[in-house]
Protein backbone atom coordinates (compact mmCIF):
# COMPACT_ATOMS: atom_id res chain seq x y z
CA UNK A 1 0.00 0.00 0.00
CA UNK A 2 1.59 3.36 -0.97
CA UNK A 3 0.46 6.20 0.97
CA UNK A 4 -1.03 8.87 -0.43
CA UNK A 5 -2.67 11.82 1.69
CA UNK A 6 -4.91 14.40 0.99
CA UNK A 7 -5.84 15.60 4.54
CA UNK A 8 -4.32 18.30 6.82
CA UNK A 9 -1.93 17.11 9.37
CA UNK A 10 -3.46 19.52 11.89
CA UNK A 11 -6.01 16.97 12.93
CA UNK A 12 -3.23 14.99 14.10
CA UNK A 13 -1.38 17.31 16.60
CA UNK A 14 -2.72 15.12 19.55
CA UNK A 15 -0.21 12.62 18.18
CA UNK A 16 2.55 14.65 18.88
CA UNK A 17 4.41 15.20 22.46
CA UNK A 18 4.94 18.75 23.83
CA UNK A 19 8.12 17.78 23.70
CA UNK A 20 9.74 16.10 20.22
CA UNK A 21 13.56 14.61 20.02
CA UNK A 22 14.29 14.76 16.68
CA UNK A 23 15.73 12.37 14.87
CA UNK A 24 17.80 14.33 12.14
CA UNK A 25 17.19 11.35 9.44
CA UNK A 26 16.44 11.68 5.66
CA UNK A 27 16.16 8.69 3.15
CA UNK A 28 14.77 8.99 0.32
CA UNK A 29 12.09 5.60 1.36
CA UNK A 30 10.39 4.38 4.44
CA UNK A 31 9.08 1.16 4.40
CA UNK A 32 6.65 0.67 7.44
CA UNK A 33 6.50 -3.27 8.13
CA UNK A 34 9.28 -6.24 8.31
CA UNK A 35 7.26 -8.66 6.73
CA UNK A 36 7.17 -10.85 3.37
CA UNK A 37 6.27 -7.59 1.83
CA UNK A 38 7.87 -4.82 3.66
CA UNK A 39 11.66 -7.29 3.18
CA UNK A 40 10.74 -7.78 -1.31
CA UNK A 41 9.91 -3.63 -1.08
CA UNK A 42 12.86 -2.75 1.11
CA UNK A 43 15.10 -4.58 -0.54
CA UNK A 44 13.76 -3.52 -3.71
CA UNK A 45 13.89 -0.13 -3.27
CA UNK A 46 17.53 -0.44 -1.92
CA UNK A 47 18.76 -2.34 -5.25
CA UNK A 48 17.53 0.83 -7.17
CA UNK A 49 20.00 3.12 -5.46
CA UNK A 50 17.15 4.44 -2.95
CA UNK A 51 18.36 5.46 0.87
CA UNK A 52 16.01 3.22 2.29
CA UNK A 53 14.43 2.63 5.85
CA UNK A 54 12.44 -0.08 7.25
CA UNK A 55 11.01 0.74 10.45
CA UNK A 56 9.23 -2.79 12.22
CA UNK A 57 8.32 -3.17 16.04
CA UNK A 58 10.46 -6.27 16.41
CA UNK A 59 13.78 -6.03 14.56
CA UNK A 60 13.99 -9.61 15.61
CA UNK A 61 11.14 -11.22 14.25
CA UNK A 62 11.79 -9.48 10.80
CA UNK A 63 9.94 -12.04 8.27
CA UNK A 64 9.00 -14.38 10.84
CA UNK A 65 6.70 -17.14 9.43
CA UNK A 66 3.42 -17.87 10.08
CA UNK A 67 2.88 -21.48 11.85
CA UNK A 68 2.31 -23.20 8.76
CA UNK A 69 6.18 -22.52 8.06
CA UNK A 70 6.05 -23.11 3.94
CA UNK A 71 6.68 -21.24 0.73
CA UNK A 72 4.72 -21.57 -2.33
CA UNK A 73 2.12 -24.14 -2.68
CA UNK A 74 -1.14 -24.53 -5.13
CA UNK A 75 -1.39 -20.87 -6.75
CA UNK A 76 1.21 -19.65 -4.66
CA UNK A 77 4.58 -20.93 -5.94
CA UNK A 78 4.11 -19.23 -9.33
CA UNK A 79 4.21 -16.22 -7.44
CA UNK A 80 6.79 -16.60 -5.69
CA UNK A 81 8.78 -17.44 -8.66
CA UNK A 82 7.44 -13.88 -9.93
CA UNK A 83 9.02 -12.22 -7.54
CA UNK A 84 11.94 -14.05 -8.57
CA UNK A 85 11.87 -12.99 -11.49
CA UNK A 86 11.56 -9.52 -10.70
CA UNK A 87 14.44 -9.93 -9.19
CA UNK A 88 12.73 -10.75 -5.05
CA UNK A 89 14.68 -12.65 -2.24
CA UNK A 90 11.87 -14.73 -1.15
CA UNK A 91 12.36 -17.73 -3.04
CA UNK A 92 16.16 -17.27 -2.42
CA UNK A 93 15.81 -17.72 1.36
CA UNK A 94 13.36 -20.72 0.88
CA UNK A 95 16.14 -22.44 -1.28
CA UNK A 96 18.55 -21.67 1.02
CA UNK A 97 16.60 -23.00 4.37
CA UNK A 98 14.13 -24.98 3.44
CA UNK A 99 13.80 -28.95 4.50
CA UNK A 100 11.10 -30.33 2.59
CA UNK A 101 10.53 -29.78 -0.93
CA UNK A 102 7.84 -30.77 -3.15
CA UNK A 103 6.08 -30.25 -6.54
CA UNK A 104 2.20 -30.39 -6.73
CA UNK A 105 -0.02 -31.39 -8.91
CA UNK A 106 2.29 -33.15 -11.01
CA UNK A 107 -0.53 -35.53 -12.09
CA UNK A 108 -2.18 -32.86 -14.15
CA UNK A 109 -0.31 -30.37 -17.25
CA UNK A 110 3.13 -28.24 -15.87
CA UNK A 111 1.04 -25.16 -16.21
CA UNK A 112 -0.66 -25.61 -12.84
CA UNK A 113 2.36 -27.90 -11.17
CA UNK A 114 3.20 -25.66 -8.15
CA UNK A 115 6.45 -26.17 -5.79
CA UNK A 116 5.93 -25.84 -2.38
CA UNK A 117 8.83 -25.66 0.31
CA UNK A 118 8.30 -26.05 4.53
CA UNK A 119 11.30 -24.08 5.60
CA UNK A 120 12.98 -23.95 8.87
CA UNK A 121 10.68 -21.53 10.93
CA UNK A 122 14.11 -19.72 12.71
CA UNK A 123 16.61 -19.59 9.94
CA UNK A 124 14.17 -18.42 7.31
CA UNK A 125 14.14 -14.89 9.20
CA UNK A 126 17.84 -15.16 10.49
CA UNK A 127 18.98 -15.49 6.29
CA UNK A 128 16.15 -12.82 5.18
CA UNK A 129 17.51 -10.22 8.23
CA UNK A 130 21.15 -11.04 6.80
CA UNK A 131 20.18 -10.54 3.17
CA UNK A 132 18.69 -7.62 4.05
CA UNK A 133 21.17 -5.90 6.63
CA UNK A 134 23.82 -6.65 3.81
CA UNK A 135 21.89 -4.37 1.35
CA UNK A 136 24.64 -1.14 1.61
CA UNK A 137 20.91 1.55 0.77
CA UNK A 138 18.84 -0.31 3.30
CA UNK A 139 18.70 0.70 6.92
CA UNK A 140 16.52 -0.96 9.75
CA UNK A 141 15.11 0.58 12.74
CA UNK A 142 13.25 -0.86 15.62
CA UNK A 143 10.30 1.35 16.52
CA UNK A 144 6.59 1.83 15.84
CA UNK A 145 5.47 4.22 13.19
CA UNK A 146 2.28 6.76 14.96
CA UNK A 147 1.83 8.64 11.59
CA UNK A 148 2.35 9.79 8.05
CA UNK A 149 3.78 13.45 8.60
CA UNK A 150 1.73 14.93 6.24
CA UNK A 151 2.65 18.62 4.61
CA UNK A 152 0.47 20.30 2.14
CA UNK A 153 -1.46 17.63 1.61
CA UNK A 154 2.29 15.37 0.34
CA UNK A 155 3.49 12.71 2.79
CA UNK A 156 7.06 14.04 3.90
CA UNK A 157 7.75 11.61 6.62
CA UNK A 158 6.74 9.29 9.31
CA UNK A 159 6.31 10.33 12.73
CA UNK A 160 7.66 7.73 15.39
CA UNK A 161 5.43 6.40 18.96
CA UNK A 162 8.25 8.28 20.79
CA UNK A 163 8.12 11.33 19.13
CA UNK A 164 11.19 11.19 16.13
CA UNK A 165 10.24 11.56 12.88
CA UNK A 166 12.14 10.25 10.22
CA UNK A 167 11.65 12.30 6.69
CA UNK A 168 11.73 10.70 3.09
CA UNK A 169 9.73 10.99 -0.18
CA UNK A 170 7.93 8.23 -0.09
CA UNK A 171 6.12 5.64 2.61
CA UNK A 172 5.37 2.17 1.97
CA UNK A 173 2.97 0.44 4.37
CA UNK A 174 3.25 -3.43 4.44
CA UNK A 175 1.83 -3.85 8.00
CA UNK A 176 -0.17 -6.91 6.60
CA UNK A 177 -2.53 -8.28 9.47
CA UNK A 178 -0.89 -5.83 12.22
CA UNK A 179 -2.69 -3.22 10.64
CA UNK A 180 -5.92 -2.87 13.59
CA UNK A 181 -5.29 -6.09 13.67
CA UNK A 182 -7.93 -8.77 15.15
CA UNK A 183 -7.69 -12.03 16.73
CA UNK A 184 -11.12 -14.29 17.01
CA UNK A 185 -10.74 -17.07 19.43
CA UNK A 186 -13.57 -18.76 20.25
CA UNK A 187 -16.25 -16.59 21.37
CA UNK A 188 -12.94 -14.26 22.32
CA UNK A 189 -11.80 -10.72 20.37
CA UNK A 190 -8.53 -9.40 21.08
CA UNK A 191 -6.87 -7.02 19.20
CA UNK A 192 -3.18 -8.27 18.14
CA UNK A 193 -0.65 -9.04 15.20
CA UNK A 194 0.56 -12.68 15.29
CA UNK A 195 -0.96 -13.87 18.83
CA UNK A 196 1.12 -12.76 21.62
CA UNK A 197 2.42 -9.49 19.55
CA UNK A 198 0.67 -5.62 19.52
CA UNK A 199 -1.02 -4.26 16.75
CA UNK A 200 -0.33 -1.59 14.98
CA UNK A 201 -3.38 0.80 16.17
CA UNK A 202 -2.44 4.57 16.33
CA UNK A 203 -1.26 4.77 12.63
CA UNK A 204 -4.41 2.61 12.00
CA UNK A 205 -6.39 5.26 13.32
CA UNK A 206 -4.49 7.86 11.42
CA UNK A 207 -5.50 6.08 7.96
CA UNK A 208 -8.74 5.98 8.90
CA UNK A 209 -9.25 9.48 9.18
CA UNK A 210 -7.37 9.97 6.03
CA UNK A 211 -10.01 7.90 4.32
CA UNK A 212 -7.12 6.07 2.86
CA UNK A 213 -8.92 2.67 1.52
CA UNK A 214 -8.55 -0.74 2.74
CA UNK A 215 -9.84 -3.76 3.31
CA UNK A 216 -9.38 -6.47 6.20
CA UNK A 217 -7.98 -9.61 5.28
CA UNK A 218 -8.70 -12.98 7.30
CA UNK A 219 -6.13 -15.98 8.06
CA UNK A 220 -7.65 -19.06 9.45
CA UNK A 221 -5.31 -20.60 11.96
CA UNK A 222 -6.63 -24.51 12.75
CA UNK A 223 -6.97 -25.87 16.29
CA UNK A 224 -3.75 -27.25 17.96
CA UNK A 225 -3.81 -31.06 18.22
CA UNK A 226 -1.67 -32.52 21.24
CA UNK A 227 0.77 -35.12 18.93
CA UNK A 228 0.85 -37.23 21.91
CA UNK A 229 -2.63 -38.11 21.58
CA UNK A 230 -2.23 -39.10 17.87
CA UNK A 231 -1.55 -42.71 16.80
CA UNK A 232 1.03 -41.87 14.09
CA UNK A 233 1.35 -45.12 12.52
CA UNK A 234 -2.04 -45.28 11.09
CA UNK A 235 -0.61 -42.21 8.78
CA UNK A 236 1.40 -42.70 5.39
CA UNK A 237 3.96 -41.11 5.46
CA UNK A 238 4.79 -37.91 2.83
CA UNK A 239 8.28 -37.46 2.26
CA UNK A 240 9.49 -34.95 0.18
CA UNK A 241 10.76 -34.84 -3.74
CA UNK A 242 13.89 -37.23 -3.93
CA UNK A 243 15.19 -33.92 -6.18
CA UNK A 244 14.30 -30.99 -5.07
CA UNK A 245 12.57 -28.17 -7.29
CA UNK A 246 14.15 -24.66 -6.36
CA UNK A 247 12.29 -21.79 -6.39
CA UNK A 248 15.07 -19.86 -8.06
CA UNK A 249 15.09 -20.12 -11.86
CA UNK A 250 18.91 -19.82 -12.50
CA UNK A 251 19.53 -22.59 -9.79
CA UNK A 252 22.64 -20.76 -8.13
CA UNK A 253 21.22 -21.64 -4.85
CA UNK A 254 20.08 -24.87 -4.68
CA UNK A 255 17.87 -26.22 -2.26
CA UNK A 256 18.72 -28.13 1.15
CA UNK A 257 18.55 -31.66 1.13
CA UNK A 258 18.85 -31.91 4.58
Amino acid sequence: MFAAAGADQEIFKWLRPLTIVSMHRECDVVVVGGGHGGCEAARACARMGLRTTMITMNADLIAQMSCNPAIGGIAKGHLVREIDALGGVMGEVADAVGIQFRLLNTSRGPAVWSPRAQCDKKQYRIRMKQVLESEPNLAIKQAEVAALVIEHGEVHGVQLTDGRNVRCRAVIITTGTFLNGLAHIGEQKLLCGRSGEAPSQILAEQIRELNLGWTRLKTGTPPRLDGRTIDWAKFDRQSGDATPTPFLHDGVHQPSTN
